[in-house]
């Protein structure tokens, strides 16, 4: 490289900082000696690191700061120093605190201190009296170790201390705020053979850095010297700000629900145990609720529901209701219904929604629902997930439309064919279906229940018996095929490398 060019491109920070490293190398030292800011300094450096300029070492340290008490100690002189100085030649414990303006506790330690040392003699009679030694006057008259080491360089590396000073900073150790040790990073620079002949050439103070409307009036530049400015050095990359990668991916599952001409239902995250269940046929003592284990509210318990509505559920539960069914014949706990839950499953919203004034027949409905479940966490399971619900209402709709649908979202979703379609269960669908798909590190897992509603479930709810379609899709399982992602933890990561490289779709 050229010296000469390389001169020319130091900007006003590196000629600063390159002017003292022949004699100092730490931070510290720099700092001191330049004036600049740490931040300053550390930027010069690397900048210097990036030119091959210098090399930086790094070292974890033990670093002594003075504390709180040690910086006032600093400043009004040690606590022991000045109950010595209020004895004089003896006194009573109220007559030095008095004098002294120290508190009782730094009374007690000041006392603990100077017997230690043997600076003072204490006389027991109706009143504790103090008095001074002869070696009480030697360390007034020559000061204390202690209040030395104080006014020592801090920070201070631990390695640099000798035994006498080692000794002081345990005593201090044991008094309240006076030192504190610290694990420190230290960063030191040495210079390369680049920057060793760099230090012999002469370092220009004048270079522009940039050209201002008075430097143009004026004709100024002409005379003036410019810095070299090298293009090819990397620089930093930049991080442009963006949405989180799963957020994304949700905003587009939405919008291609949009663009395939279905509706948007929406619930409430805090439910009732009959939208949760209940409504969708699920008995109070079914097994499968097991599966379903819910956060329940402390307050407010229960919710208000339509009598009603309730009223339907209940018979359907106890004897299918006017189906034909003869229901799951048991009696129905109408205060159970009614507790406040976190939603376990979105199909609650669709058991609203066929509940609602606002259901068109024939339509197409879908939700992006945030569902709670005690779970073990692993790769693909979470205690707090995403669902993506949906129901098609439509006469003379069959097993196979639902088939179709199914390998539809497979393919458009997952952007995979690599699918099979099993048998399943679920209390409110017959008949019912698993969707299954194969990642390429996780194997085969499932990304869907689904079925067609039963007739105790609909009735109820619509008041007429038609085919329903539904579905409930493990979207983030799905973020995990689209987003190439191993574990459904780094969905929710809040580690920024992984998140400024995840992939964008």
């Amino acid at each position: 490289m050229d010296i000469k060019k390389l001169a020319e491109s130091l900007n006003p920070f590196e000629r600063k900082v390159l002017k003292v490293l022949d004699n100092f190398s730490s931070l510290h030292e720099i700092m001191k000696i330049t004036g600049l800011k740490d931040v300053e300094v550390m930027r010069a450096l690397q900048w210097l690191q990036n030119k091959n300029v210098v090399k930086l070492k790094e070292q974890q340290k033990e670093i002594i700061l003075l504390d709180e008490n040690g910086q006032r100690y600093l400043k009004y002189g040690l606590p022991e120093k000045k109950f010595l100085e209020a004895v004089e030649k003896s006194a009573t414990i109220p007559e030095i605190a008095k004098k002294s303006g120290l508190s009782d506790e730094e009374i007690t330690i000041s006392l603990g201190t100077l017997k230690s040392k043997a600076a003072i003699e204490i006389t027991k009679g109706k009143e504790l009296i103090v008095s001074i030694t002869e070696h009480g006057k030697h360390l007034l008259q020559h000061g204390f170790l202690e209040d030395q080491f104080l006014k020592e360089h801090f920070p201070k590396e631990l390695s640099s201390l000798n035994e006498e000073e080692k000794f002081i900073l345990e005593g201090f150790k044991k008094r309240k705020k006076i030192v504190k040790v610290e694990l420190s990073k230290i960063i030191n620079a040495e210079l390369t053979e680049t920057g060793k002949k760099l230090t012999k050439e002469k370092l220009e103070e004048d270079l522009i850095e940039k050209i201002t409307p008075t430097l143009i009036k004026t004709g100024a530049w002409k005379n003036k010297k410019f810095r070299r400015f090298d293009v090819k050095i990397n620089v930093p990359a930049i991080f442009a700000g963006r949405k989180q990668h799963y957020r994304r991916f949700l905003d587009e599952v939405r919008q291609k629900f949009i663009a395939l001409g279905f509706k948007e239902m929406t619930g409430p995250i805090v439910e009732t145990d009959f939208w949760d269940m209940d409504a969708l046929f699920m008995p109070q003592f079914h097994s499968a609720r097991d599966i379903h284990q819910a956060y329940y509210v402390k307050e407010p318990k229960y919710g208000n529901l339509d009598k009603a509505l309730v009223k339907k559920v209940k018979e359907a539960h106890e004897h299918g209701f006017n189906t034909g069914s003869k229901g799951w014949r048991y009696e129905f706990d109408s205060k159970r219904t009614h507790r406040h839950m976190l939603r376990t499953q979105g199909t609650a919203c669709s058991a609203r929604m066929l509940a609602s004034k606002e259901l068109q027949i024939p339509g197409k409905y879908f939700a992006i629902a945030r569902c709670f479940r005690y779970d073990v966490i692993d790769a693909t399971h979470l205690v707090d997930f995403y669902q993506t619900e949906g129901i098609v209402v439509e006469e003379g709709l069959n097993f196979r439309h639902l088939k179709g649908l199914l390998k539809m979202f497979a393919e458009e979703f997952a952007e995979t064919e690599e699918i099979k379609i099993t048998p399943g269960y679920f209390p409110f669908t017959e008949p019912s279906a698993e969707l299954h798909a194969k990642h390429p590190e996780l194997g085969w897992i499932e990304l869907a229940g689904s079925g067609i509603f039963r007739p105790e479930m609909v009735k109820p709810l619509l008041g007429r018996d038609v085919p329903v379609l539904a579905w409930g899709i493990g979207i983030d399982r799905i973020a995990m095929f689209k987003l190439g992602i191993k574990d459904i933890r780094q969905l929710f990561s809040h580690d920024l490398d992984f998140l400024r490289n995840a992939k964008v779709i």
